[in-house]
C-alpha cells in the first residue's frame, strides 16, 4: 500500500479568535485560549493546563498563525484538515478562518467541512439546558444552506473531494427532521449548482451508529472517543476501562486500557476510523469532565499503528483516517505541540504514516 493511499484528517477547531457572539455570552476577547490558560490539575499527576509550544497562543485572523498550522501539517503527513462548521438558518460563527483560506492561495493544504449542528449551549454539550443560539431545522434552510456551500467551497480546487465529489460531514443526524429528505435535497441543489454529485458522511457521535444508507448518507466516520454501549449486563465496562473518582462528578480513565479496548472491536469497511491522541475537557468543566489518564504520544502511536495495519483498506471507498483532533485545547485533546510532549504526538503520526 502507497502511503498516499491513507488520507490522514486532522479534525480542526476555529475557536480561536474573538467573535461579537462570544464577547457578549463569555465576555470580551473570549477565545477558546480564555479556558484553556485557567485550567489547573485536580488531583496528582494530573497534566493540566495544556500549553501551546512551537505555535503559541495563535489567532487564527492571522495568516502567518494559519500557514504555520499548515506547513506543520505537511511537514508531520496530515492530509488535509476537517473544518468544523458552523451554520445556524443563514448565521455564520467562527468562519474567518476559512474564509481568508478561501481567499489566499497560499493556504494549500487540502480542506474539508463538518457540519457541527447542535445548539450553542452555555454548557458546550448541545443539549437544551442554557440555549445561546438554538439550531434549527427546515428544508428550505437546507437548500439555502446547500446554495451557500456550492457556491463558497465546493468548487475550491482544495476542497477535499470523493472520485471528484465533494465530502460533506454531518456531526448529529438524529437532531433533522428528516434527515433522508434533507440529503435528497441537498444532493439536487448541488446538481442544480453545477457542482454533480455529493459524497456525505456522517460522524458516529452520540451513540449513533446506524448503517449510512438508512439515512441517505455515503459513508461514516468514527467519532472518538467512542464508549461501548452500556446495557444491563454489562455494568462492569467502566471497571474495564478503569474508571476512578478521583474528583466528584469527574469521570477519569484509562487511556491505555481505552485504546486495548477499541482495538478489540471489529473494523466496518463503510465507517472511516478515527482515534484521540488524548483527552481532557476538564478546563472546560466545572465538574462533570471527562478525562483520560496514562496517555502518551506512544500509546497513541501503537493505536495509530493497529489502525493503519488492520483496518480493511482493500475494502473502503475514502482511504480517510480521521484524527481527532489537530488542536481542541480546551478538550485536552490535540496532536499540535504542547510544552509537555512537544511534537512527539506529529513525529510518531509521521512515522506510522511514512512506513505505509
Amino acid at each position: 500500500m502507497k502511503n498516499s493511499t491513507i488520507k490522514s484528517i486532522a479534525i480542526y477547531l476555529p475557536q480561536f479568535h474573538p467573535i461579537p457572539e462570544n464577547d457578549a455570552w463569555w465576555g470580551k476577547g473570549f477565545t477558546e485560549w480564555t479556558n484553556v490558560t485557567k485550567a489547573k490539575p485536580r488531583f496528582e499527576g494530573h497534566y493540566q493546563p495544556h500549553l501551546p509550544a512551537d505555535l503559541g497562543f495563535y489567532d487564527l485572523r492571522l495568516e502567518e498563525a494559519r500557514l504555520a498550522q499548515e506547513t506543520m501539517a505537511k511537514e508531520y503527513g496530515i492530509y488535509g484538515f476537517c473544518y468544523y462548521h458552523y451554520w445556524f438558518n443563514g448565521k455564520k460563527l467562527l468562519n474567518e478562518p476559512i474564509d481568508q483560506k478561501l481567499n489566499n492561495p497560499k493556504e494549500d493544504l487540502p480542506f474539508m467541512l463538518c457540519w457541527a449542528n447542535e445548539n450553542w449551549t452555555r454548557a458546550w454539550d448541545g443539549l437544551d439546558t442554557e440555549v445561546l443560539l438554538r439550531q434549527d431545522y427546515d428544508f428550505e434552510d437546507d437548500k439555502a444552506h446547500m446554495s451557500y456551500l456550492c457556491d463558497t467551497f465546493f468548487n475550491d480546487i482544495r476542497y477535499i473531494k470523493h472520485e471528484g465529489k465533494p465530502v460533506f460531514l454531518i456531526y448529529r443526524p438524529k437532531l433533522f427532521k428528516d434527515i433522508k429528505k434533507t440529503i435528497e435535497t441537498w444532493r439536487n441543489v448541488a446538481a442544480d449548482k453545477g457542482i454533480g454529485e455529493l459524497h456525505i458522511g456522517y460522524m458516529q457521535s452520540w451513540g449513533v451508529t446506524d448503517e449510512p444508507a438508512t439515512m441517505g448518507f455515503d459513508f461514516a466516520v468514527e467519532f472518538q472517543p467512542k464508549f461501548p454501549i452500556v446495557k444491563s449486563k454489562q455494568k462492569s465496562i467502566f471497571q474495564r476501562l478503569g474508571l476512578k473518582r478521583k474528583q466528584a462528578q469527574d469521570r477519569i480513565f484509562d487511556y491505555q486500557k481505552f485504546t486495548k479496548l477499541q482495538m478489540s472491536n471489529k473494523f466496518n469497511p463503510i465507517v472511516s476510523p478515527s482515534l484521540i491522541p488524548m483527552w481532557d475537557n476538564s478546563s472546560r468543566r466545572k465538574t462533570d469532565a471527562f478525562i483520560f489518564t496514562n496517555s502518551s504520544p506512544e500509546a497513541y502511536g501503537n493505536w495509530l499503528q493497529y489502525i493503519v495495519t488492520n483496518y480493511p483498506w482493500k475494502q473502503n471507498k475514502e482511504k480517510f483516517l480521521f484524527i481527532n483532533a489537530w488542536n481542541e485545547w480546551a478538550e485536552g485533546n490535540h496532536i499540535e505541540p504542547c510544552q509537555k510532549w512537544g511534537k512527539r504526538y506529529l513525529e510518531i503520526t509521521k512515522k506510522v504514516l511514512s512506513k505505509v
